[in-house]
């Protein structure tokens, strides 16, 4: 009874209303979160989100502290994709006018690493644009990602499309710390972005990228169409899956893509994103990803009350803000940036 009772008070009322500080306190003690409450956190009013951002930041506090972990991402393959993701600049069905180039060269890329060790970055991610890599693309990351750790203090995290378990060996042997496949959005939701593969395709790398050893990193879009309940089961699905770091986008509607025009985001909508996913994924890294300086617009800084990882720099194919922007705002928060691992 008492259970029941503990249940129903974490539990939105009959006014969609919560108690956030009750429901903070129960992912605390070790409860997962439920459909119930990932809808409510999701249907929040705006006149409780302060109270909800202060509940998830106790969340994001106890396992992060104050700090903001930088990552640093480097598009090394542009355009060129046969998949056909609605949100895409990038994929077949795009006639966005992006770059379009094969996997840049090892200077190129080594200079990319540089950067990310200028801009206090702790993680440099290696993206290319394919349904997965092809012999010379893996082999081109077998031999750098050796020789960047060489020069810097940094970890990799490669983005290389659907891999199978002999390529997650081989990038786990070269020194990959992390790989990135994000699920983008629900099992029923997915077949409506993408046809050309499905979202169990996704999972499977998911699960071969664990069996190999390395850290996954997967997270979604916001702002394609989908319903409350498909944010909350893919922000579920990432706690089953485990992701360790959990990048969250915001669509950016580029011109040319299947998706173009469509903008169903406020500020408030995101804030309470963020912190549907920290209270779903409380000890992992949520990052506000691509779309941010978009659609949180002077907000932007309260969504590292529940996030606590942001890129520097820019995107696959779209600008981010200037890094002394995000420098200025981690400081003016009263945020430090998290130390590099040899730093610790």
């Amino acid at each position: 009874m008492i259970q029941q009772l503990q249940e129903t008070s974490a539990s939105p009322t009959t006014s969609g209303s919560c108690d956030w500080h009750e429901l903070a306190d129960r992912i605390l003690a070790g409860h997962p979160l439920t459909d119930e409450q990932g809808l409510a956190i999701l249907r929040c009013p705006d006149d409780e989100l302060l109270d909800l951002l202060s509940a998830a930041f106790r969340i994001r506090r106890r396992f992060f502290g104050k700090t903001v972990q930088l990552y640093f991402l480097i598009n090394a393959k542009s355009g060129l994709c046969p998949e056909d993701c609605s949100y895409c600049s990038q994929s077949r069905v795009s006639k966005a006018d992006i770059p379009k180039y094969n996997i840049l060269d090892r200077q190129r890329l080594l200079d990319g690493a540089r950067i990310a060790h200028e801009r206090n970055a702790k993680t440099y991610c290696i993206v290319i644009s394919a349904r997965g890599p092809n012999e010379r693309e893996m082999q081109a990351v077998e031999e750098l990602v050796p020789e960047i750790k060489r020069q810097y203090d940094l970890k990799i995290c490669t983005s290389l499309g659907l891999l199978t378990q002999e390529q997650a060996a081989r990038l786990k042997a070269c020194g990959v710390d992390r790989v990135n496949h994000n699920l983008n959005t629900s099992s029923e939701y997915y077949q409506q972005i993408c046809s050309t593969h499905t979202y169990q395709d996704r999972l499977a790398t998911l699960r071969v990228v664990r069996r190999a050893g390395m850290e996954i990193c997967s997270g979604g879009i916001i702002g394609m169409g989908e319903a409350d309940s498909d944010v909350v089961r893919m922000a579920l699905e990432l706690s089953e899956v485990g992701a360790e770091s959990i990048p969250i986008n915001f669509l950016n509607a580029i011109d040319g893509t299947p998706l173009e025009g469509v903008d169903r985001l406020t500020p408030r909508d995101c804030l309470k994103a963020l912190c549907l996913f920290r209270f779903a994924n409380p000890s992992r890294e949520i990052r506000m990803a691509a779309g941010r300086e978009l659609h949180l617009g002077s907000l932007q800084p309260l969504g590292l009350y529940a996030a606590n990882s942001i890129f520097v720099g820019d995107y696959l194919t779209t600008k981010g803000q200037p890094p002394a922007a995000d420098y200025a705002m981690i400081e003016e928060l009263g945020f430090t940036i998290a130390p590099s691992q040899r730093n610790r």
